[in-house]
């Protein structure tokens, strides 16, 4: 075959079966994987049952809240296994899908066994530094209280760490395992029909959403709640440099591609004569699968955290007799979470339509419809959750208030939601106008885009501080005092508004998982050669798809903005127990402490600038080494020589390992130096607490800072893409035409911003967040 291949005696690709190149000779299965397919339902059905019985022996011996929340956990895992078999019952299509399908899941497997080898030695380094700081400092009051000694608290920080952090790869590592396996079951599907492949689409990325929230909610509490924030910290370091090597990694592959490909050859998208078509197609499963999953664990273990540490604090503040229901009322929500969001992914069905696009229901209506009875079903038992968990006797109606805090919340959710549809889908006006730039060349595409961008950071910043406002003002007023008679729940108001966003969480990654899925159909439809009719539903697919995966970083966005609100807080109350001395305001008039502020937004944009110039270094590479294979091998474009494509694949997956150290490092290290310069500063000028104030002002204007970066980027990259959609539906010219080739330069700029910089900017405020509260001992 290989002397064959170099004589170039081969046929057209029509001609003979068509092969791709195996990467690997026998395909890899964790163990655990392997041992759960092959269990008979009936014995897993056992399992389940001795299961529950454990749970309801050990919730009778504690608290039938956390009897509730296992019950739904154990439940949502059992459901998210009948999704997986459904799903994997479904057939792949002819053997050269099939083909292509295992190149992909073999790239994509390999680059996460390196990928994450890489992380987790880092991890391990980090754990020692965190140990080595903790056996080495002074104790706060609570902790001698609990009878917790030095040596103690610092071992169990340290293990909260390792395992938030193997927690986020796993919740990294289900996403990738089920969208490379539910891809060539999409692409088949759509020779069929256009709702079946919607409804297999939306079922695999429902079982990574189940599992991922499952996992989040399965925490165990603990009465020491700054041991939860090491939990907090290990899950955002693992998920932010997921989310940068496998953003680098996707974009680097898609912008060599597209650039060659497209602009150059002048062949379509994923054809298969594209030597970095496969990368691309890996690139998808390693950034936006497996980083998604690990992004949103990390962000609803936050928000559980510091919504547990609130409730601890405020309950004690105002003497409730029985605080459980306060701490453990984060987990009751997400459990809801699960079940609505279950209901929510059923109500998608297949119906018997055939694959007509005339015929065809538009996707996003059916999603939009699945989201709505999510969220009237949140609104409901959001709603009980309140009434059951928060009642008090001192203060009878603050359950009705908070009950309005998850409202505005929920209200939040929906509307960022609706506010990024509405920018980044092309049946409205945004898109299109931007499309419309196109015709006039590429800068006045860029122009547009650019400034479409910045023009959608208004209306989210606008909502976001509408929820603020008003959620800590009905805390505010609930009625709940401490012994003074101040009112306290205002800022537990605020955090039972991010559970109200964040209540539909389960629901909103399935829709995000839905987009690289429907990205990675048509690239296996387009290389197989399917019906020009196949690739249309595909495409359609895509680019709601699209849409979808700019609507989850709006929304978080939005949650890591609340969330963050509220890390600062136990931030702040953190240090005042480790100082002895209140700390409740940061001064931004004293020159240390703006200046500290300064940093703060620099670190936003150094990071953002260093994550989008991995991209371009990296894509130059792959645009280089796909060149020389068009003029090296001039028998691809006429099907007469095969690419190499693995080439692609090794360049692309070692520059990425090396490029998002840099980024991550800087991260990690600034608020460490920076505390620690002006601790020492401090010292000299009779200024006890001048680190910790410093931090916090880095804090808070990183956040800011942080947030509209993100909406810019994601915005953006996201319209760009939507934009060259729109263009390749026929209008203004259609594919090939100069208009075309504008758009397709937009889309290449937004590459980087919309799914390397722009992700990882969420992750990078919560893990300042959790950070300095796990550094926070040596700033003083």
């Amino acid at each position: 075959m290989d002397d064959e291949m170099e004589g170039g005696k081969l046929g057209p690709y029509q001609d003979r079966p068509r092969t791709f190149p195996n990467m690997r000779s026998k395909p890899y299965t964790p163990l655990i994987f392997r041992i759960l397919m092959r269990i008979n339902v009936r014995v897993l059905f056992i399992l389940a049952l001795l299961g529950l019985g454990a749970v309801f022996y050990v919730g009778a011996r504690t608290s039938p809240i956390i009897v509730f929340v296992f019950t739904v956990c154990i439940i949502s895992f059992l459901i998210s296994i009948y999704l997986t078999k459904w799903v994997l019952s479904k057939d792949e299509g002819p053997p050269e899908m099939v083909q292509i399908s295992d190149a992909i899941r073999d790239g994509a497997e390999g680059f996460f066994r390196t990928q994450y080898g890489t992380i987790s030695k880092m991890a391990v380094l980090l754990a020692l530094v965190i140990l080595s700081i903790y056996l080495f400092r002074s104790t706060t009051p609570q902790q001698e209280s609990s009878g917790l000694g030095r040596s103690t608290s610092a071992f169990i920080t340290v293990a909260a760490f390792l395992l938030g952090a193997l927690c986020s790869g796993i919740a990294g590592y289900v996403g990738m395992w089920v969208s490379v396996r539910a891809n060539v079951r999409v692409s088949s599907a759509a020779r069929r029909s256009a709702r079946e492949a919607l409804q297999i689409a939306v079922r695999a990325g429902g079982f990574s959403a189940l599992v991922v929230v499952g996992m989040a909610g399965s925490m165990k509490v603990t009465d020491l709640p700054l041991l939860l924030v090491g939990y907090g910290f290990g899950a955002s370091f693992v998920a932010l440099f997921a989310q940068l090597g496998g953003g680098i990694y996707t974009k680097a592959a898609d912008v060599g591609a597209d650039l060659v490909g497209k602009v150059e050859q002048g062949i379509p998208e994923d054809d298969p004569r594209n030597p970095a078509v496969i990368a691309d197609l890996v690139g998808d499963n390693v950034g936006d699968c497996a980083a998604r999953g690990a992004d949103l664990f990390e962000s609803i273990a936050a928000e559980i955290i510091s919504a547990m540490i609130l409730g601890g604090t405020m309950a004690q503040r105002c003497k409730i007799e029985d605080p459980s229901g306060f701490i453990l009322f984060p987990l009751v929500v997400h459990s809801f979470d699960l079940v609505i969001s279950s209901v929510g992914i059923f109500s998608i069905r297949g119906t018997c339509d055939t694959g007509v696009i005339g015929a065809m229901e538009d996707p996003m209506a059916i999603l939009q419809k699945g989201y709505s009875v999510t969220i009237v079903l949140a609104v409901v038992t959001f709603g009980l959750s309140t009434r059951w968990m928060l009642y008090t006797e001192q203060a009878p109606s603050a359950w009705l208030n908070f009950a309005l805090c998850g409202l505005v919340g929920i209200m939040t959710a929906y509307v960022f939601v609706w506010i990024t549809k509405y920018y980044t889908d092309y049946k409205h006006e945004p898109v299109r106008t931007l499309a419309l730039s196109s015709t006039t060349g590429h800068g006045t595409n860029i122009i547009a885009g650019i400034s479409l961008g910045l023009e959608s950071t208004a209306l989210p910043v606008l909502v976001i501080s509408a929820a603020i406002i008003s959620a800590f003002w009905l805390g505010h007023t609930s009625g709940l005092v401490d012994d003074a008679g101040n009112p306290t729940g205002g800022l537990f108001g605020t955090a039972v508004a991010t559970m109200g966003m964040l209540s539909t969480a389960a629901y909103v990654l399935t829709m995000d998982m839905f987009g690289p899925i429907a990205d990675n159909a048509g690239g296996i439809v387009e290389m197989s050669q399917q019906p020009e009719s196949v690739r249309e539903i595909t495409d359609v697919l895509d680019a709601v798809g699209n849409t979808t995966k700019a609507t989850t970083k709006g929304f978080a966005i939005g949650s890591a903005a609340l969330a963050s609100f509220l890390l600062f807080s136990a931030y702040m109350d953190e240090v005042a127990a480790f100082a002895h001395v209140p700390f409740k305001e940061v001064d931004i008039a004293i020159p240390e402490v703006f200046v500290g502020g300064l940093l703060g937004s620099m670190l936003i944009f150094l990071f953002s600038a260093w994550a989008c110039a991995a991209v371009g270094r990296t894509a130059q590479e792959v645009v280089n080494e796909v060149r020389r294979q068009f003029i090296e091998r001039p028998g691809i474009m006429d099907y007469k020589e095969k690419p190499d494509y693995g080439r692609c694949v090794a360049i692309v997956a070692s520059a990425s390992l090396r490029e998002m150290i840099k980024p991550g490092a800087l991260a990690i290290v600034s608020p460490i130096v920076v505390g620690l310069v002006f601790r020492i500063l401090g010292f000299y000028t009779g200024q006890p607490l001048l680190g910790a104030k410093v931090v916090a002002a880095m804090l808070m204007f990183a956040t800011v800072s942080g947030i509209l970066m993100a909406l810019f980027l994601n915005t953006a990259g996201g319209a760009w893409d939507n934009a060259k959609k729109y263009i390749e539906t026929g209008a203004l010219g259609g594919k090939g035409s100069d208009c075309h080739k504008a758009a397709i330069t937009g889309d290449t700029v937004g590459d980087p911003f919309k799914d390397t910089a722009g992700p990882s900017i969420h992750v990078l405020i919560k893990m300042l967040a959790t950070i300095t509260l796990v550094m926070a001992p040596i700033f003083l």
